[in-house]
């Protein structure tokens, strides 16, 4: 927001040099950017936040210089003169959009288009803003003056001098005073007439009714637009103005009146003409401010210092809250309508720190701290990523949105149609998809994003790739307009499968020492056959693993293998064990012993294990795998041969040679019944 210096004195003495007061802004939130010398005036550029768009104009600006030097505001409630007709007779307002909570309309006859005089150019002049006509810079003026943009319409262009307030149809073709054609639809808000759109609600005019040098009649705009509205069509159109700037951030809706009546002052003033006598007002009266109440103790808590319950008091009051009652402890206070964003009791806290000085904190302040609770996802997250992290990971932000051929390529989660974005992703991701669609397609996977930050780090050459990622997936449900977005767990590697298999194990046994997680087969196109897998949790889908196959690797364009994994983070936080067990270690020594089973091609290696803990008891340790062996000529085309290690040791007592056997014998024999395993001796 640039703001002149000789405009800012309309509303309070700047009694203070520039570098001061730069300085006291800065420190209060408006960063100073730089100053440039316009002629004889200074133009300050100063950075504002989104929180504070009453700071878009110069009294907002004016306002905090108030407060800051305790020096009083010079603001006067505009009246201009009207004539003797009526503005029921001639105009009428309807709304019939959702996106717009507050029209009103002033008009004014009998005015002369013309030049400016010499103090508006150059006003505007020293902000960057050109001048047009008196009319247009009029509204311009308040705007910036204010914060509420306005919109001047020849009158004699609205068709039956009704005003409509309408969503736009689809497809709607619209001219703006850019001289730009655009196409509408149902989501944007325009101001109408009884035939076309006149403006694109909060955005900008159009041709076929701004003011040009044969008006005499003009028409004067002062509306609250929906926010979110406004900033959705002004995105979609990629039409933003200074208008649509402001509106995005929230405008008072309390000031339209008032800028209003300052608009059609100074066209009054400078273009003459007569104000017809009234206003149009339709749609929901402004809201009622919120009630907060600070407590004087929460200071000292927050800040780390003691302000004066008097000078607390009246910062308060100079900021514009209206006090409404003064206790022992702690006083209650309205917000202005200007501050939206004052809505919490650490708001105001905030606000009087800020102005009584956060340079005054000394230090070495102490602010009492407590031990917070972190939430059970939060730690769940930290473990899961700690393994991710001592495995060689790397963490990747990839985006959310998808080409449509990816989107199909892996969606293990839901088979209902990807969420489309009405604006499609530009620029690195579209250029690297060759033309394979837009990029506008909701993920409802994490394996896609990955398999192409795979691919950028594959062409730079990149030697290790090893990348995951925590994100969100967008599930649509059925009868639900808002998807479901759980927070899933991505990896790719381009390790061996069995060593991503590996990291998983080490996952789950992070989060939870006792849970049995089994891997099933699993058939996907996108996953090679012969080195893929679904997890599964007490009977749940905990999530897949896979080598890439080679249609995966054409679609990607990868060189080499990669290893794929997406799990499912809800199902790992509710499977940790939040709070370390202790388990008391044997004191006496284990016992191992091998095993050599024949099998046939298809028993995998974790049905074995299965087989092997449920069979092996209590004494049973550990399952360790060994090798495959394969001899066609012993044991024919179809068989295998699995060694394995089985470590058993008991809690109380050293095991005994039968008490081995025994265990060895169960083994053999549920490995015999479940999978027609045969032991070779």
């Amino acid at each position: 927001m640039i703001v002149s210096w000789d405009w800012l004195t309309d509303y309070v003495d700047l009694k203070m040099d520039h570098d001061d007061l730069v300085d006291r802004l800065t420190m209060s939130g408006l960063n100073h950017e730089g100053t440039e010398i316009v002629g004889a005036d200074k133009a300050i550029d100063l950075e504002v936040t989104s929180n504070r768009p009453d700071c878009l104009g110069h009294i907002g600006v004016a306002r905090e210089i108030s407060v800051l030097y305790d020096t009083p505001m010079k603001l006067q409630f505009p009246q201009p003169p009207a004539g003797g007709k009526l503005i029921d007779d001639l105009c009428s307002v309807e709304i019939k959009s959702k996106n717009c909570f507050r029209y009103t309309a002033r008009l004014i006859q009998g005015v002369k288009i013309g030049p400016s005089p010499d103090w508006l150019k150059d006003r505007l002049a020293t902000i960057g803003v050109d001048s047009i006509n008196n009319v247009v810079d009029a509204t311009n003026y308040v705007m910036f003056e204010i914060g509420q943009p306005l919109h001047a319409f020849d009158f004699a262009k609205i068709s039956g001098g009704k005003i409509i307030v309408r969503d736009a149809k689809k497809d709607e073709s619209f001219v703006a005073i850019d001289h730009k054609t655009y196409s509408l639809d149902a989501d944007m808000c325009v101001v109408a007439d009884a035939n076309d759109a006149a403006a694109i609600g909060g955005v900008m005019g159009g041709t076929d009714s701004e003011v040009t040098d044969s008006t005499t009649e003009v028409l004067i705009e002062a509306a609250y637009f929906d926010q979110l509205s406004v900033r959705r069509t002004a995105r979609r159109l990629t039409l933003q103005s200074p208008s649509s700037f402001r509106f995005e951030r929230n405008i008072d809706s309390q000031m339209l009146d008032w800028a209003s009546r300052r608009c059609c002052e100074l066209i009054l003033e400078i273009a003459g003409g007569t104000l017809v006598d009234g206003c149009v007002d339709v749609g929901q009266r402004p809201p009622q401010p919120p009630v907060l109440t600070l407590r004087y103790g929460q200071l000292e808590r927050l800040l780390g210092i003691e302000i004066p319950t008097s000078a607390t008091n009246k910062i308060l009051s100079d900021l514009g809250l209206n006090i409404q009652t003064i206790q022992d402890d702690a006083v209650v206070v309205e917000a202005p309508s200007w501050r939206k964003d004052l809505t919490r009791e650490a708001d105001l806290v905030e606000e009087v720190g800020r102005i009584y000085g956060f340079d005054k904190v000394p230090d070495d302040a102490s602010v009492p701290m407590a031990a917070s609770y972190r939430p059970k996802s939060d730690r769940a997250l930290d473990r899961v990523q700690s393994v991710l992290l001592a495995a060689g990971f790397d963490e990747a932000m990839t985006p959310s949105l998808v080409p449509e051929p990816w989107s199909k390529a892996f969606s293990p989660w839901t088979d209902h149609p990807p969420l489309k974005s009405s604006q499609p992703m530009l620029g690195v991701l579209e250029k690297a998809s060759h033309n394979i669609g837009a990029v506008d397609l909701l993920r409802r996977s994490l394996v896609p994003s990955l398999l192409e930050a795979y691919r950028i780090n594959e062409f730079r050459s990149n030697s290790d790739i090893e990348l995951f990622e925590t994100a969100k997936v967008y599930l649509p449900t059925q009868g639900q307009p808002i998807p479901n977005q759980p927070l899933k767990v991505g990896l790719v590697s381009g390790r061996d499968f069995f060593f991503v298999k590996g990291i998983v194990e080490t996952i789950v046994g992070s989060l939870s020492p006792q849970t049995q997680l089994t891997l099933e087969a699993t058939e996907h196109g996108l996953l090679d056959p012969d080195r893929s897998g679904q997890w599964v949790i007490g009977g749940a889908t905990l999530g897949w693993i896979g080598r890439a196959s080679q249609a995966a690797k054409k679609l990607f364009r990868l060189r080499s293998d990669a290893v794929v994994v997406e799990l499912d983070f809800q199902l790992l936080e509710d499977s940790m064990v939040a709070i370390a067990q202790h388990e008391n270690q044997s004191a006496f020594q284990s016992v191992s012993r091998d095993f050599n089973f024949i099998v046939e091609n298809s028993v995998p290696w974790d049905a074995l294990e299965r087989t092997v803990r449920k069979t092996g008891g209590m004494l049973l340790e550990a399952v360790d795998f060994r090798e495959v062996f394969r001899d066609e000529t012993k044991d024919g085309k179809t068989k295998k041969r699995i060694l394995l290690s089985v470590t058993l040791r008991s809690g109380d007592s050293t095991l005994t040679g039968k008490e081995v056997d025994v265990v060895c014998q169960s083994i053999i024999s549920g490995c015999e019944k479940e999978h027609a395993a045969m032991l070779l001796n």
